[in-house]
């Protein structure tokens, strides 16, 4: 059963690195399994006739792979941001709307990489 949906996010020190630490497994995961599924695939090819029917899933696959690369990406210059909020302020940290949109990006994008279904969270 999976987890229920947060609509809410209250941001700490420790939260936030919870959060970017849970985004970054799941990355690792999701390009783990395409690179094994992808491997997998090349294995059952035997003649050129089979490049024609395994195609279209190594596509699929590689554009898995590249998506956990780009969230990987995305989820290090957010960590940039706080680390340099985090310098220039000595208390609580404020984000601004750049990094709040960064943030609400990365939560929202799924397995399938469909953004026209995107959660908006409260932060």
């Amino acid at each position: 059963m999976p987890r229920p949906k947060r609509k809410e996010i209250k941001f700490t020190n420790e939260s936030t690195l919870a959060l970017m630490q849970e985004i970054y497994n799941e990355c690792v995961e999701q390009r783990t399994t395409a690179i094994r599924i992808q491997n997998k695939m090349i294995g059952f090819m035997n003649e050129a006739a089979d490049m024609a029917l395994i195609g279209p899933v190594l596509k699929e696959q590689q554009k898995i792979i590249d998506s956990s690369i780009d969230k990987k990406l995305q989820l290090s210059k957010l960590l940039s941001a706080i680390s340099q909020k985090n310098l220039e302020s000595s208390g609580n940290i404020t984000f601004d709307d750049a990094i709040k949109e960064q943030i609400n990006s990365l939560l929202s994008q799924n397995e399938g990489d469909d953004t026209s279904s995107t959660l908006n969270y409260k932060m």
